[in-house]
């Protein structure tokens, strides 16, 4: 398995802490994304000891996804945004979704995109109207994502490939993400989360107008 390059980053010189300390490791820390037919991630080390899992749990107005830890306690929950047209995202703390318990908000600076660009604000930046604190550009059909502060070259995290899934049923893929040395990886873990969000929607929805086309063409 290729290795990113770090020479080809800059890395932040400062702790990046955003869901909480100890979720912040001191040296490259690498975790591994496994994509299920049902639509979860399980989330683990190298030596695949759980970190995180992410469910959807969709209601009749929203698609929303749960962040939990291995015990299934909820730390974030991930709503999409209704009537926008910039692919708009907010997160709360635990099961919330009261505008209280906003942590951060994310959303695509264009309507129509060719490659995977999602800005992040964060507190009182939430609102989404200020330059965003973060943002995660790249492919995400190449598994090939960065996750940068603002609009920097500072690089807090990165995707990369990994040997094709082995031949199991409910495995939908599985790539690799390299975070940062004090980088608080379960924020970057919902970052992926939402952005593989946004593209299983946009597939569906792919889908969705094949076979309404089919129908009535």
């Amino acid at each position: 398995m290729a290795q990113p390059s770090y020479a080809a980053y800059t890395p932040s010189p400062y702790p990046v802490s955003v869901i909480g300390s100890q979720f912040i490791a001191p040296y490259p820390f690498e975790a591994i994304i496994v994509i299920n037919s049902s639509g979860d991630l399980l989330i683990t080390d190298v030596n695949h000891k759980i970190l995180f899992k992410v469910k959807p749990c969709n209601t009749n107005y929203h698609n929303q996804r749960v962040l939990l830890d291995v015990d299934d306690r909820p730390i974030f929950l991930m709503r999409e945004k209704t009537w926008t047209v910039h692919n708009g995202w907010k997160v709360f703390k635990g099961d919330s979704n009261s505008d209280s318990d906003l942590i951060f908000s994310t959303k695509t600076p264009k309507i129509i995109q060719s490659k995977t660009n999602v800005h992040v604000f964060l507190g009182s930046n939430a609102s989404s109207k200020g330059t965003c604190n973060f943002k995660i550009t790249g492919s995400w059909s190449k598994r090939s994502c960065a996750i940068y502060v603002g609009d920097s070259s500072t690089v807090i995290a990165q995707m990369h490939k990994m040997e094709p899934p082995e031949s199991v049923g409910f495995v939908k893929d599985k790539f690799m993400v390299t975070i940062y040395p004090y980088v608080d990886y379960a924020f970057v873990v919902t970052l992926i989360a939402i952005v593989e969000a946004m593209n299983s929607s946009d597939a569906d929805d792919d889908v969705i107008e094949e076979v309404i086309g089919s129908v009535f063409g």
